[in-house]
């Protein structure tokens, strides 16, 4: 594996600093070891709401602040990147959120992807409310990556292998959160052959587009199998993730950052997004021994 690298990291640190929000400040922080779990659930809890739910645009293209699907799922993330070892109250808030999802999934065990709350607020233009429920697969991901027990995640989890067992749907979002779910659940011979029936979804380079997307919107090898060992690597071979590291490396702005190549649609969105997408870059690069 290279470990040489063209990244300028103090660039990348002063842009987290200068731009990204107080939690990505604490996430980058936490990555290189500098900074206690604490600090990043301090910087959270403040997108939690009375409901147990979060909002507030911690998911950065829903900008209300009630509860919504979505901003579990990314708290779940942050959780899952701290692990209930670092701190007793990320497994204490992690059950609290599968307590909320309980409460608006649907009969079936998804989750609906937005909830009607949302049309009261700004928002991207794929976040309308509907009952769609692909983030399921990634929010059961990220509760058995906690090794959570919770009476939701039995039902999301059998709705999700009766979507993958089924006619499931190849669209980028869907494949890229089925993923998620197969590197996480631990059933690893059918996850690894659930992965297999995915393989037609990707591109000859490795990538998915996403309908209706920007221009040439596509998800990424790195972004589909974010860690090496998983289920979801069987897909992609070694020189391909080395230069899509490369890539990655060369996508570096000026200003120290990294953009996303998905709908612009707002300043706020995209300041949080930009802090996200270059939080997520490091943390790739780390992973994969670039830094």
């Amino acid at each position: 594996m290279s470990t040489s690298t063209s990244i300028d990291l103090a660039a990348a640190r002063r842009f987290v600093y200068d731009d990204a929000r107080l939690l990505e400040r604490h996430r980058l922080a936490a990555l290189f070891g500098e900074a206690p779990a604490t600090r990043v659930l301090d910087a959270l809890r403040p997108y939690r709401n009375d409901d147990g739910g979060w909002g507030h645009a911690l998911e950065p293209d829903l900008r209300g602040p009630d509860s919504q699907v979505s901003g579990a799922l990314s708290a779940l993330e942050v959780l899952a990147e701290l692990g209930t070892a670092a701190d007793p109250a990320v497994a204490v808030l992690a059950t609290e959120t599968a307590d909320w999802l309980s409460g608006v999934a649907l009969p079936d065990g998804r989750a609906p992807h937005v909830l009607p709350t949302a049309a009261d607020y700004p928002a991207a233009p794929w976040m309308r409310p509907n009952d769609d429920g692909f983030l399921t697969y990634a929010i059961a991901a990220h509760l058995w990556e906690l090794g959570l027990e919770h009476p939701w995640l039995d039902a999301a989890t059998a709705w999700c292998w009766k979507e993958l067992d089924g006619a499931h749907r190849t669209d980028g979002y869907t494949v890229l959160f089925a993923l998620r779910f197969l590197d996480a659940v631990p059933e690893p011979d059918r996850a690894a052959a659930a992965v297999e029936r995915l393989r037609p979804a990707l591109a000859d380079d490795g990538t998915i587009s996403v309908s209706g997307g920007e221009d040439d919107e596509k998800l990424r090898p790195l972004l589909l199998s974010p860690r090496p060992g998983t289920p979801s690597r069987a897909l992609f071979p070694e020189p391909l993730i080395q230069a899509e590291l490369d890539r990655l490396e060369r996508e570096q702005l000026d200003d120290g950052g990294w953009d996303f190549d998905y709908l612009h649609w707002s300043p706020g969105q995209t300041v949080d997004a930009r802090g996200l997408a270059t939080l997520g870059a490091l943390a790739a690069l780390r992973e994969h021994g670039r830094l």
